[in-house]
């Protein structure tokens, strides 16, 4: 009886000392193999597609002028369902992360981002409308004919404040906690599994339409700054994983391809529009990358 117990005993220890070194919970990510969460991503691309980028064409479908313009459109409703969907993705996706993460921080990240999002809804609503009454996009607010007429001009102070909470502010407390979340995941996303260093033909073919959508958040949002910091944290990670033996795994290594088209992505972007002399005075400081609604209104609208 006494050497069993004392083997059990020896046992314990040692898994407690184990558990000590790699972490009550998932206890390290090297032993827990990781696996290509397809049906996470999967929904990720599509709802950031149709509830995010694919309001425009919504919009196409069921013009505004189908409905009246102070009550919401079917655009503003993907919008709703896009604030409800995406922070539950995104608790989906932290909770397949190997590696425990501070709950406090993600949910504080949560609660940030849908009350970013809401703004954001908000002032695009109002925006959409705006176009629609002959508001151009790539003149600032005082700039614009109809806002010029307004009367009072107090009321030219409202819709700047609007503006201000709606490029700022929103687009602010939305993307700042999505990338940290990202981020947070995808410092967990390591191992020394050979069969988990290379992305699988699912991952290739979710690359392209995630990294587009990325762009888009970055040009449309004005969040460059943000985006980098990430993207180079995302590096150095990367390289401080490598000096203990690990390599991103195929989460990983999705995201980092995702952020590197588009580096890619906005240097083309940038190229292509780096002589335009009215995006210029929109965007005039030193970091310049204008937005695509901005192009549109310029090029696209006023040719049409």
């Amino acid at each position: 009886m006494q050497p069993t117990l004392r083997k059990r005993q020896n046992a314990a220890i040692q898994g407690s000392t184990f558990l000590s070194r790699h972490g009550s919970k998932n206890v390290d990510s090297s032993l827990k193999k990781p696996q290509f969460h397809l049906d996470l991503w999967l929904c990720f691309t599509v709802q950031n597609w149709l509830l995010d980028l694919g309001r425009p064409i919504v919009m196409i479908v069921f013009p505004l002028e189908w409905f009246p313009l102070n009550r919401p459109s079917v655009g503003d409703c993907f919008h709703m369902a896009y604030n409800i969907i995406t922070p539950f993705l995104l608790l989906k996706l932290i909770e397949r992360s190997p590696k425990t993460l501070p709950r406090s921080a993600v949910y504080l990240c949560i609660i940030t981002f849908v009350m970013g999002a809401s703004i954001h809804l908000v002032g695009d609503s109002v925006n959409h409308r705006l176009i629609l009454s002959g508001y151009q996009l790539h003149l600032s607010v005082k700039e614009n004919p109809i806002i010029q007429n307004l009367k009072p001009a107090t009321l030219i102070d409202s819709f700047e404040l609007l503006y201000f909470y709606d490029e700022h502010f929103g687009h602010f407390m939305w993307y700042s906690p999505l990338f940290l979340i990202l981020f947070l995941y995808f410092t967990g996303c390591f191992t020394h599994i050979k069969e988990e260093r290379r992305m699988p033909l699912s991952a290739w073919l979710l690359l392209g339409p995630s990294a587009l959508y990325y762009w888009y958040l970055v040009t449309e949002g004005q969040i460059f700054i943000l985006f980098i910091f990430t993207f180079f944290a995302m590096t150095a990670t990367v390289m401080h994983q490598k000096r203990k033996g690990f390599v991103p795994d195929s989460n990983g290594l999705f995201l980092l391809g995702s952020f590197s088209v588009v580096l890619l992505l906005l240097t083309v972007w940038v190229a292509c529009l780096w002589n335009d002399p009215v995006l210029r005075k929109k965007y005039p400081g030193v970091i310049y990358i204008p937005e695509p609604w901005a192009f549109y209104t310029l090029h696209v609208r006023r040719d049409g």
